[in-house]
């Protein structure tokens, strides 16, 4: 994706905005009784990880492949159990999260939707 000549992790505003972005989504999480169950009591290392990831997904700094190797998130999500239902979830939850902190236009529906088809290629029930 490019807005003027920006790549989507520019266009949101770069580390400052993801991480309030990922703080928002984990807040989400953490309260939902269909997602919470998936995680530990402590959301910081998959915070840190999902902000890393999120970062290099966008077309920021390879910063997930440098610190824990090539993505192949489907693969690292298969010892959990994602059906449609907690992907619609996960999704749900990153809408608001982006409504929380006020990501909107069109970076915001580029980003959505390359999301949602990541949701949905993690679902592996």
């Amino acid at each position: 994706m490019s807005i003027n000549n920006l790549t989507a992790y520019e266009a949101i505003g770069g580390d400052e905005v993801l991480a309030r972005l990922v703080d928002a989504f984990y807040d989400r999480v953490a309260q939902h009784p269909n997602l919470a169950p998936l995680f530990s009591a402590d959301f910081t290392p998959i915070k840190e990880k999902q902000r890393l990831f999120l970062t290099q997904f966008l077309g920021g700094p390879p910063l997930y492949a440098e610190k824990h190797g090539p993505p192949m998130m489907r693969a690292r999500h298969l010892p959990f159990p994602i059906n449609q239902e907690r992907a619609r979830d996960w999704l749900s939850c990153m809408s608001g999260a982006m409504d929380d902190i006020g990501l909107a236009g069109p970076v915001r529906d580029w980003v959505f939707q390359r999301l949602t088809q990541t949701a949905l290629h993690f679902v592996n029930q």
